[in-house]
């Protein structure tokens, strides 16, 4: 995992390296009941990629969980999307804020992974 420090109210872990090995480690930490969901994705990705014999599935797994990661290392953050996502799903507000906010949200996560 890469170093990185934000001061006391930082990230519960730093970003790690965007390989199923680094993913994985980091969803053991911050979020271990989806790691079942992780190594099935993993799975599904590692067999449609050999079927289709392109990595776009392995490419679309990486880009998931470390975008997953990178909204769960901030606490904050997380509750905010879920949040967010309630307020979509119930249907009882115009979404459009909150869809403008998840948005965003999803965009900071993948700039701070790298994607």
């Amino acid at each position: 995992m890469s170093a990185q420090t934000d001061g006391p109210y930082g990230p519960l872990i730093p970003m790690p390296e965007l390989t199923p090995d680094g993913l994985r480690a980091a969803v053991e930490r911050i979020a271990p009941s989806r790691v079942p969901a992780l190594t099935q994705h993993l799975f599904e990705a590692t067999t449609n990629a050999q079927q289709t014999q392109t990595l776009a599935p392995l490419r679309a797994f990486v880009h998931s969980w470390a975008v997953f990661v990178a909204i769960e290392r901030h606490p904050q953050r997380a509750a905010r999307l879920r949040e967010l996502e309630a307020i979509v799903d119930t249907g009882e507000q115009d979404p459009a804020e909150a869809v403008a906010e998840i948005n965003a949200i999803r965009e900071t996560a993948e700039a701070e992974a790298g994607l």
